[in-house]
């Protein structure tokens, strides 16, 4: 906004700003969590600088270093026309330091260099006049398994500390918009009919595909009441990274029951043969009460007991003391389409019947779930004691597949650009034949980074500058080819697979998929990248 109101004061043509406004580059203003080298995290917020905001950005440290066993660093330059003295200023800051347990300050510039002497001594201290003294150091290179926090004015240019810092894997990136995801959360509890009907959360596949852990510990922090994975593994390793919340196993394997019992880990069941399994292993482990979630077939007909078993059951679970129900549900086959609402309804009353059938035998409350995140929209009616939030909570209604709020951003850059005559083909096997002379990029993407072979041929587009380029020819295993004859652009410029600006749900209709299997085909090879609007 800054540049069209400097370009209209100065008279420029609408057809020269139109075309220099598409070439500016995007400014962050954005606290971003990042892979560091040596096993380090960084948080990027350098950006801005005041007390408040150094006051957020350290709590944020201090919540993403919780059990990780990490050190906690403050990378800090000075603080600018605060309108304070220079004393009371880095008194303040030496309070906030202390109190969140900093246990390594490196200062840059004259005014917090000039006030060592406010810092506590048990204080790891370093400082430096500028950034460029901190980079000719070898402080950076020594930092080792450590949560950074990276807080500075824009005049210290602390992007290059975070350039240098970096663990650098791949071009190619997705982006997690974690404050987008805390949207999607609050727009279905609002349309939850009592405050008090608890939220479970899906984050199985690794969040499908956005990063188990980081999603695990914000959904964690706007407490929700379980999150849940699909197997054992996948809850150990969020127990390892210090995530607290109650997690539910919807694939329990009879060889990780250790693991479960170890980590708390509440398993779903489904069958006897499952029941009679864990309850053994509990009882040769000496563990009593133990939580699970016991699930109701009432027409998907792929697990679950019958409801003809329910009494059979009751007797099994009153015959011991290992395991107990936690809460009982089932699974829609149709919520999400108007085509199959006698069916949900069918469902809905077999579940209710089953449900109080097993809750009449028992004196403890024994929650009760069915809803999905197209059911707890378009059947309010059965959101019982909790609900079940899947796609949703990443951005896509699931009833007409529209974007809610986008939470994941798959992005990379252009690596070479040539011109190519009309009578030339592109890519393997010479699927892509040309119409015209034609400029072609190359993009460091794949079917092995999870962009379906598909695609390719000229199946579907990326965005380059906020224009479609087809992809041309066959899309190989660590690059595509895409055709921007018609965009200026240059190498070094982004293409964005999908984001904001192109729904995954383009895509997934290409494939003529959901856009759950797109999300979580993304490889792991990808780096992640989580910020917070």
């Amino acid at each position: 906004l800054n540049c069209l109101a400097a370009c209209l004061y100065l008279m420029t043509p609408a057809d020269q700003i139109t075309e220099r406004m598409a070439r500016l580059e995007p400014i962050a203003m954005r606290l971003e969590v990042k892979e560091g080298k040596n096993n380090c995290v960084l948080i990027n917020d350098s950006y801005n600088s005041d007390l408040a905001s150094l006051d957020i950005a350290l709590d944020f440290l201090v919540r993403r270093s919780e059990k990780k066993g990490l050190k906690r660093t403050l990378i800090l330059s000075d603080i600018l026309e605060t309108g304070q003295s220079t004393a009371t200023l880095y008194r303040r800051v030496a309070q906030l330091v202390w109190s969140r347990g900093i246990d390594k300050l490196i200062g840059v510039g004259a005014e917090i260099s000039s006030c060592t002497a406010r810092f506590d001594d048990a204080l790891e201290r370093y400082f430096f006049p500028n950034t460029e003294a901190l980079l000719a150091s070898n402080l950076l290179k020594s930092l080792h398994s450590e949560v950074i926090l990276i807080k500075g004015s824009r005049v210290f240019n602390f992007d290059l500390l975070s350039e240098e810092l970096e663990l650098k894997v791949h071009e190619t990136i997705l982006e997690v918009n974690l404050g987008a995801m805390v949207e999607n959360l609050n727009h279905y509890r609002a349309m939850l009919r009592h405050p008090e009907t608890k939220v479970i959360c899906m984050v199985k596949a690794s969040a499908y595909g956005a990063g188990s852990y980081e999603i695990a510990k914000t959904l964690q922090e706007h407490h929700v009441d379980y999150l849940a994975v699909a197997v054992a593994d996948e809850g150990s390793e969020l127990r390892k990274a210090g995530i607290t919340s109650s997690i539910i196993i919807m694939d329990p394997e009879l060889t990780a029951f250790k693991t479960m019992f170890d980590y708390k880990l509440e398993p779903e069941v489904y069958n006897f043969h499952l029941l009679d399994a864990l309850i053994k292993a509990a009882e040769k482990e000496g563990i009593t009460n133990f939580p699970i979630h016991v699930k109701l077939d009432t027409g998907m007909h792929r697990l679950g007991f019958g409801i003809d078993e329910i009494p059979l059951l009751i007797r099994r679970l009153k015959a011991q003391n290992a395991v107990i129900a936690r809460s009982v549900f089932s699974h829609f086959v149709g919520s999400d389409s108007p085509q199959f609402d006698s069916f949900t309804r069918q469902q809905i009353e077999l579940f209710e019947k089953g449900s109080q059938e097993l809750q009449a035998a028992f004196s403890h409350k024994i929650l009760r779930h069915i809803c999905n995140t197209a059911g707890i929209e378009r059947f309010p009616g059965a959101q019982f004691d909790m609900v079940r939030l899947g796609i949703g909570l990443y951005g896509v209604s699931p009833i007409d597949n529209s974007i809610i709020h986008n939470v994941s951003t798959l992005k990379t850059t252009i690596l070479q650009i040539r011109d190519v005559p009309a009578e030339d083909t592109v890519g393997y096997s010479r699927k892509g034949h040309l119409e015209r002379p034609s400029r072609i990029a190359a993009i460091p993407i794949g079917y092995a980074d999870g962009l379906n072979r598909h695609l390719g041929r000229g199946n579907a587009y990326c965005l380059v500058n906020g224009k479609k380029a087809p992809y041309v020819g066959n899309i190989c295993m660590d690059v595509c080819m895409i055709d921007v004859t018609d965009i200026d652009c240059r190498e070094g410029d982004q293409a964005i697979i999908f984001g904001d600006d192109l729904p995954i749900t383009v895509l997934s209709d290409k494939l003529d998929t959901i856009p759950y299997e797109v999300l979580t085909s993304i490889s792991t090879r990808v780096k992640r990248v989580y910020y917070q609007d």
